[in-house]
């Protein structure tokens, strides 16, 4: 009974919908179920997202901002008008997506590449040549080729990154995609993306860091979300890939793999307030990093993150990697293995994970011990773990226990703090793979 009742309370929670009432007409042609959820709010208690006056996202729309989108001019005509100044536009607002809209779509509708964006005086041949260690040493690039992959970058910025300002909900309809894009949630407040499959968010101008680990590493800059100096930020039933662009496809430069990606959902610079639920990242690298610096500073009370019933399949890191930041890791299946993965869990300078409830589908290639790993923290609360390796049944596991026995120091056990914003009771730990993987992803709800 137990058991029951905690499925069946979760379940309501992840469907309950809270309309504003009355509620405004909206567009010809959604369906009653589009309206609804477009006006959905967060249910109460869920996850940091929920705390103080929660998050409505557009939920207050009035008809003349409620939009139905299928190019990236419509959807930057649908968030206010002016991608430059789109951050600051405060007044609720409602975006549906339906269909494909290309980050990388021109002004006449034509799709643009990544040489299109390039200043004139960049070419990669020419910085691979100029920047051989083997040539230029293990310093960084400087000098005008690098400038021009700078300014190249800027073009790639403003023409890809979509700014997101106050009070917005965007939500897919059934098979939206925003591929080649980022969402910029920075400096905002009251924000819901939902219902979205967010693919290959590229960038064109990789920059190389010799000194990056012990062999350099190139890094891009573009996540497919990021919410920088936010809050009140939910992120739900979306689908996070790389699309048809896979980092395994890219080539290798200077020894390294040249590494067009960055993050699928990364909360930084003092960002605060998220909940991160029923989402499902395929086959990506770096996933969701939340705090940017090991420095001691203005993210010390911030960076509070609830990441819960989301699928985690096929990544290799970062899932989450946590600064400083109350990070609430519950009930997530995740699927992992195969050569280059990780870890799952990065413990960082100050941070604070809880992490309950959460079941591992390992391949027999991954060490239960080595799902964490420790970037400079102390701590962590884990209880309630399960592991699935190979064709063995599934079986509790003490993770922190299994990390303390393989590696040094030791992580202890008390991170401090225990999560109040919960919207229903945790599910029994066996039961999360058939729920999470039956309600995770775009195309889950019922638009």
């Amino acid at each position: 009974m137990r058991t029951r009742t905690a499925a069946a309370a979760l379940l309501a929670a992840a469907l309950t919908i809270t309309v504003p009432a009355p509620a405004p007409a909206a567009p010809a042609g959604l369906s009653r179920a589009a309206e609804l959820l477009g006006r959905q709010t967060l249910p109460a208690n869920d996850g940091w997202a929920a705390e103080g006056a929660g998050t409505t996202g557009g939920a207050a729309a009035t008809p003349d901002r409620v939009r139905v989108v299928r190019t990236r001019a419509e959807l930057i005509a649908a968030l206010g008008g002016d991608n430059a100044t789109n951050a600051v536009d405060a007044t609720p607002k409602i975006v549906y997506v339906a269909g494909t809209v290309d980050g990388f779509e021109g002004p006449d509708g034509t799709t643009l590449d990544c040489a299109d964006l390039a200043d004139p005086e960049y070419s990669l041949p020419a910085y691979l040549a100029a920047y051989d260690p083997a040539v230029w040493g293990r310093v960084d690039p400087s000098g005008p080729l690098e400038a021009a992959r700078v300014r190249s970058v800027a073009a790639q910025t403003r023409q890809t990154q979509i700014n997101v300002g106050s009070n917005t909900t965007i939500i897919g309809l059934r098979g939206a995609r925003l591929t080649g894009l980022t969402l910029m949630i920075d400096r905002v407040s009251n924000v819901i993306v939902r219902n979205l499959e967010l693919a290959d968010a590229r960038d064109c101008f990789p920059a190389w860091s010799p000194t990056d680990g012990d062999a350099g590493n190139w890094n891009s800059q573009y996540d497919q979300i990021s919410v920088r100096r936010s809050e009140h930020v939910w992120v739900d039933h979306n689908t996070f890939t790389d699309g048809d662009n896979p980092d395994r496809g890219q080539p290798v430069h200077f020894g390294r793999p040249y590494q067009v990606h960055d993050g699928s959902l990364d909360v930084t610079h003092t960002a605060s307030l998220v909940t991160a639920s029923w989402n499902r990242f395929v086959g990506r690298d770096k996933l969701m990093l939340i705090g940017s610096s090991n420095t001691v500073g203005p993210d010390v009370g911030r960076l509070k993150v609830t990441v819960r019933h989301n699928l985690f399949d096929g990544d290799l890191q970062r899932l989450p990697r946590v600064r400083f930041g109350q990070v609430d890791v519950h009930e997530n299946h995740y699927r992992l293995g195969g050569p280059d993965f990780a870890y799952a869990l990065g413990v960082g300078v100050q941070s604070a994970i809880h992490a309950e409830n959460n079941f591992f589908t390992l391949a027999d290639d991954v060490d239960p011990a080595d799902l964490l790993y420790d970037w400079g923290g102390t701590a962590l609360s884990e209880r309630g773990s399960w592991v699935r390796q190979g064709e063995r049944r599934p079986r509790p596991v003490d993770l922190r226990a299994a990390y303390n026995a393989e590696h040094d120091p030791d992580l202890g056990g008390d991170a401090g703090w225990t999560p109040t914003l919960r919207a229903a009771p945790p599910l029994p730990t066996p039961l999360v793979p058939l729920v999470v993987g039956a309600w995770s992803g775009a195309g889950r709800l019922p638009l």
